[in-house]
């Protein structure tokens, strides 16, 4: 079973070749940087790097369906820049593949950031997705290529594209909720005060879910880097 790792980028110098170099002990069959217009160093030092560079318009979802026709992997897993996987990622997702009714998954994830109210909020994130099997970006979403190309992919929206596929996913057979953790980036949420984060993330995905458009919701959307 082969894993193909692609990696939606804007502008992520700072932590790119970090986030690159942390693959190689996996040593993954393939690994996709979706560039999305980057005006910094990121496209020079994935190239340096030695991974598979491709270009897109800046659009999460559209980098992400764009990596993933390139892709030759049997699995897709999708990591954001600022996401670190746990040291079992791999055997974890061959673990859960193993069961042919699985279609794809998510980790828990847990805040890189040291208030303890980071902590809370990464468990609250792990908490609801395992009840309502629905996942965001940041906890590496994977699925087999087939049932993601069956999906139709990620939906062309400029947001909540990680919960519109994670709703049609968990409909196409069974997810897996990982209890091991990926670690992400606190930036967003140390920016913009975790209390305030909190409230907004969430009012987010509940206008979401009442129906307001993902083209309004983007206007309310701060993108830290």
């Amino acid at each position: 079973m082969r894993i193909s790792i692609v990696n939606p980028v804007f502008n992520e110098e700072r932590i790119i070749s970090a986030t690159l170099v942390g693959l190689e002990r996996w040593k993954p069959d393939e690994v996709i940087v979706v560039d999305g217009g980057s005006t910094d160093r990121t496209r020079e030092i994935a190239q340096s790097l030695g991974v598979t560079l491709i270009y897109s318009s800046r659009d999460r979802g559209r980098q992400m369906n764009h990596g993933a026709r390139q892709a030759t992997g049997d699995v897709l897993l999708f990591l954001h820049a600022d996401t670190r996987l746990p040291e079992s990622a791999f055997d974890d997702i061959h673990a859960a593949l193993a069961d042919p009714r699985c279609v794809g998954g998510r980790f828990d994830v847990k805040m890189d950031g040291k208030s303890w109210m980071l902590g809370m909020v990464g468990a609250m994130i792990s908490q609801r997705s395992r009840i309502t099997k629905v996942s965001t970006g940041d906890q590496a979403i994977f699925v087999r290529r087939e049932v993601f190309e069956k999906m139709g992919g990620y939906p062309d929206i400029p947001l909540m594209e990680d919960i519109a596929l994670s709703r049609t996913l968990k409909r196409m057979g069974r997810v897996a909720c990982l209890r091991s953790q990926v670690v992400t980036s606190a930036r967003r949420w140390e920016i913009g005060g975790v209390w305030r984060t909190i409230f907004k993330m969430w009012g987010l995905k509940l206008l979401y879910l009442l129906g307001m458009s993902p083209s309004e919701l983007s206007r309310h959307y701060d993108d830290a880097r």
